[in-house]
């Protein structure tokens, strides 16, 4: 009989997004994958993936005790009716309700952080009080036996080790794994340079240092496009509103396109990839530009800085600074060679150790070794 793998995810669409790879991979090593998530809009590619989909409501964007309270008894439920033989949660609110539903049985957990999330990136008066709460919960429930924590680079490990969690119970892979045979080298479009954005409509995104750098860019009288692709997040407090986005899309030489199924399609359009974000885990708009063979401007932060290496696959700025931004983008403008010697830097670097084979297989050896540490655990 196979081994039960539960992977849980707060909405179906983000599990296609970010946890495909790796559960292909654990089905294909000999896992019976569960998926438990808020079915939304992807219910039928997970089910045709031949894995097992069970709705469970979650709320995003609320501190609310008895929504909370309602998805662990729903995740209880869950776990004693189909016994998994592991769990896998997803991101920062399905670690903590996870774990937390998870108190007082043995079966071994994955704690994967996909980032820190907007109470460890905002400087809000709600996430200073919350931060050092959260921080002290996490330090707790990650700090268990049959428990590891899986995190995307070096400063959310350091993070984690700052909350008393021990080096044996955290793990790094860097990233979720793009599919590298899909995503092939693009050659560079004809016309005016374009920058290409791809991802949530947040202020921790940077966007709006985005659409400022670009603003700079025009006063100098360059002409440089900028494409948005992606929507705002009402359940997230950093998202801009549709009518910010609906007026960036109106200002010259800015396109809103909104959310994007063919993510090829925006970087063969586009001969640069931003994404001037405060904090990420390792950012998928990012790891697929690379794969595409494009190059990128990033900001110097966790997360960005581990897939645009500066001056090798792309050029790092400050945390929202506008002038540092136009002129590293400035910079690549002007040098069709210095973007195809990062833009093959880029794509060679997510062969070499971020391909969904990469992450696929460094996934499934996590999960027998966290299964194996467990076995001896309970027999000691």
């Amino acid at each position: 009989m196979k081994p039960i793998l539960l992977y849980l995810a707060n909405e179906d669409w983000a599990f296609i997004s970010h946890r495909l790879p790796m559960a292909r991979a654990a089905r294909e090593a000999g896992f019976d994958v569960h998926v438990a998530t808020n079915v939304n809009t992807a219910a039928d590619k997970i089910r045709a993936e031949g894995f097992t989909l069970h709705p469970i409501p979650f709320r995003r964007g609320r501190l609310s005790p008895t929504a909370a309270l309602t998805t662990m008894l729903a995740l209880r439920r869950l776990e004693r009716t189909i016994k998994p033989a592991l769990i896998h949660h997803s991101g920062l609110q399905c670690c903590v309700l996870g774990s937390v539903a998870a108190l007082g049985t043995a079966t071994p957990q994955v704690n994967a952080l996909t980032g820190m999330g907007f109470l460890f990136t905002s400087s809000s008066a709600v996430a200073r009080v919350l931060k050092p709460i959260v921080a002290a919960a996490l330090g707790i429930l990650f700090g268990r036996e049959h428990s590891v924590a899986l995190v995307q680079n070096p400063d959310d490990l350091g993070a984690l080790r700052a909350m008393g969690i021990s080096s044996d119970r955290i793990a790094l892979i860097p990233g979720s794994g793009v599919d590298t045979d899909a995503l092939q080298s693009l050659p560079e479009p004809d016309g005016a340079i374009t920058v290409g954005f791809a991802g949530r409509l947040l202020a921790d995104k940077g966007i709006h240092a985005l659409v400022a750098a670009h603003r700079l860019l025009l006063q100098r009288g360059l002409d440089v496009r900028l494409l948005i692709a992606g929507e705002p997040d009402p359940a997230n407090p950093a998202s801009v509103s549709l009518a910010q986005a609906q007026a960036w899309g109106q200002e010259p030489g800015i396109t809103w396109l909104g959310h994007v199924d063919d993510i090829v399609s925006l970087w063969r359009r586009s001969h640069i990839a931003a994404l001037p974000s405060h904090r990420e885990g390792l950012p998928k708009s990012l790891l697929e530009a690379a794969a595409c063979g494009r190059t990128m401007v990033a900001t110097d932060a966790p997360g960005c800085r581990e897939i645009c290496i500066h001056d090798r696959t792309g050029l790092l700025v400050p945390i929202e600074d506008p002038q540092a931004l136009a002129e590293a983008i400035a910079t690549l403008a002007a040098s069709p060679e210095l973007r195809g010697r990062y833009g093959h830097a880029a794509r060679q670097l997510v062969v070499d150790k971020m391909s969904d084979k990469a992450v696929g297989a460094a996934t499934v050896a996590l999960y027998r070794s966290v299964m194996g540490k467990s076995a001896r655990t309970d027999h000691e």
